[in-house]
């Protein structure tokens, strides 16, 4: 199952997971259960896991999950240092589905008028691919339009839902941004454009 992230905003109001992880197995590391800040008690499990990222390089893989309350968070962070950057990449194609995508929990992913991951205490970090973004948008599109009351609401979120899958089925363009000042994601691709992030840009 695909953890959710509570900072996926779509058009009015972004998401996550860590398919890697789920794919792999995490090494626990050698110390007890911690304390886990959510019900404080001691049922966090603190698992770490190096792998490598093609044309990216070597990435830890960081994840901590409550056997008690169920929390969880997730990071990735490469094991060298890298400078802040920006990612721009324009969807035109199915093919463009299996681009892989990472992202640390610093970073902001954008959507134009379709949804904004922002970085926060609920963001998460993975390693996925353009389909995986854009299937977790759709997952909290599809979530809110649940509870959702008001009508126009959810037209605007089934027009939302149908625009996702125009642009999996390649049948729409969509442009996708990625800026962490931590240097951590990354859209591997040779039709990637990518660019120092400037400090204005920072998210505070």
């Amino acid at each position: 199952m695909a953890e959710k992230d509570k900072n996926v905003n779509y058009k009015k109001n972004s998401f996550i997971s860590y398919d890697m992880a789920e794919q792999e197995d995490f090494q626990k590391e050698g110390f007890e259960e911690q304390t886990c800040p959510l019900c404080h008690e001691k049922t966090l499990i603190l698992m770490e896991r190096e792998t490598e990222v093609p044309y990216f390089g070597k990435v830890y893989l960081f994840s901590m999950t409550c056997n008690n309350c169920k929390y969880h968070k997730a990071d990735v962070e490469a094991t060298e240092e890298k400078d802040p950057v920006k990612y721009e990449f324009e969807i035109s194609s199915e093919e463009d589905m299996k681009v892989r995508v990472v992202k640390s929990s610093e970073a902001t992913v954008k959507l134009p008028h379709l949804a904004t991951i922002s970085p926060g205490p609920a963001a998460q970090g993975y390693v996925t691919n353009i389909e995986g973004i854009l299937n977790r948008v759709k997952y909290q599109i599809e979530a809110a339009k649940e509870v959702e009351e008001d009508e126009e609401d959810k037209k605007k979120a089934n027009n939302l839902l149908k625009k996702i899958t125009r642009i999996v089925w390649g049948q729409e363009k969509q442009k996708i941004t990625i800026e962490d000042p931590s240097g951590n994601s990354a859209i591997i691709s040779d039709k990637a454009v990518k660019s120092p992030l400037k400090a204005k840009n920072f998210q505070s």
